[in-house]
């Protein structure tokens, strides 16, 4: 009984701290647009930044400017031997998602505005800009955020 009463209290857990991180990939808003923007079309794609990630624990470029408006397609290559992953969002969002995934570091989750890539690969966020000011983004692996492997996005407003 004790036995499954510990499985029962880590599945809650769990999904508890799933749905959290969800919620903390787009802003925590639960739809689509959110403080950092929204999914965004393929189709609609008006360039493409190439991001690198490396084991020293940081991103090339680790600073960005785009325009509000804008619909980026991130190509996220890591360079390293560990994995790594690119999430958008506010600091705070970021920071919170964070203390989940030190909790829960196998926690294997997907948002529009994330992606994780295994050494040697590559992976893609396409994403569209739809308000102004600041954006970030962060590797969320244990260790690594804590190490510096974050950077930042500037939204312009369109003239």
């Amino acid at each position: 009984m004790k036995t499954r009463n510990i499985w029962v209290t880590l599945a809650t857990a769990w999904f508890a701290a799933a749905a959290t991180a969800a919620g903390s990939h787009a802003g925590g808003h639960g739809h689509d647009e959110s403080a950092i923007g929204q999914p965004g079309q393929a189709a609609r794609v008006s360039r493409t930044v190439q991001v690198d990630m490396a084991d020293t624990m940081r991103f090339t470029p680790a600073k960005l400017t785009v325009k509000r408006g804008e619909t980026i397609r991130f190509v996220v290559k890591n360079s390293g031997q560990l994995k790594h992953e690119f999430v958008l969002g506010k600091v705070k969002d970021l920071q919170e998602h964070y203390e989940v995934m030190k909790k829960f570091p196998e926690m294997e989750h997907a948002e529009p505005n994330m992606v994780t890539v295994a050494p040697g690969q590559t992976g893609e966020v396409i994403w569209q800009f739809t308000k102004a000011g600041p954006v970030d983004f962060a590797c969320l692996h244990p260790g690594h955020y804590d190490a510096g492997m974050k950077g930042s996005i500037k939204v312009a407003p369109a003239k």
